[in-house]
């Protein structure tokens, strides 16, 4: 079809999605710190932060959602692979574009704020007191409840057009609860990204806790798209498939719409 983008055009959107994230997501947890100076962290900045990724997630979904489907999140990539949505060969490519977004959205926070955003931390996602245990609970839940959403709003039962809020809104409400515990990751590249440009950056870098957050993000990706499935396929979901919705196209799988 000539109307049908290229991997090179999905990968593409997947590096650009992923480094808004990062640059605005969490970008504003360092400008929130600079702007703050000695003044207390309150559950208003938290709310602002929060605010900031929900707004950039629901701009990346409309925006970007019809060129490969605006994953953003390789927990939500492994996600559609694991519940046939996605084609495995193509897991790699988009992981890959994903965790270089999130380095030069890291790499921007810092060509904009300078050196005072790797001085407060980057908004590299931590946790500090609490065992690795809680840290994976948390960083579990919060992925989970995300890439169960997003599934719900691309079902072909789901109310169309609604997508990019409802993922933008469950961003923002997850962060709340999960992000005094871990910072609130809830997504592999936003989780790698910071940290390897902090490390470059001179930060400090606590590489120990990455396994944690990265097993916990996939795992509840994956674990989402399963429990999805069994709780809302139906026998019309085959014959939507076989009357030739191909559920393992990208642009079936895109975040804008309602595929089967």
């Amino acid at each position: 079809m000539l109307d049908e983008t290229t991997t090179v055009q999905k990968l593409a959107a997947e590096f650009i999605g992923t480094a808004f994230l990062v640059f605005i997501g969490v970008g504003s947890v360092p400008a929130t710190l600079i702007v703050n100076g000695n003044a207390p962290f309150t559950m208003a900045d938290l709310g602002m932060i929060s605010l900031a990724f929900g707004t950039v997630v629901i701009a990346t979904v409309y925006a970007l959602g019809h060129v490969g489907g605006n994953h953003i999140n390789p927990a939500v990539t492994l996600g559609l692979a694991v519940s046939g949505k996605f084609p495995w060969s193509q897991v790699p490519g988009y992981i890959a574009a994903q965790a270089l977004g999130a380095i030069v959205g890291a790499a921007a926070i810092i060509g904009v704020l300078g050196q005072k955003a790797s001085d407060v931390g980057l908004g590299v996602a931590s946790y500090g007191d609490i065992s690795w245990v809680q840290a994976f609970t948390a960083e579990f839940v919060g992925t989970f409840i995300l890439v169960f959403t997003i599934f719900g709003v691309i079902y072909r039962k789901a109310a169309a057009g609604f997508a990019g809020v409802a993922i933008g809104l469950v961003v923002f409400a997850a962060i709340i609860p999960v992000a005094p515990a871990t910072g609130a990751s809830i997504n592999p590249a936003r989780t790698f990204g910071p940290m390897l440009v902090q490390q470059i950056a001179g930060g400090d870098v606590k590489w120990e806790q990455l396994p944690v957050y990265l097993f916990a993000e996939f795992l509840a990706g994956a674990a989402a798209a399963l429990c999805y499935a069994f709780i809302a396929h139906t026998p019309a979901d085959k014959a939507t498939s076989a009357a030739g919705v191909d559920l393992a196209d990208p642009e079936d799988a895109t975040l804008t719409q309602a595929p089967a």
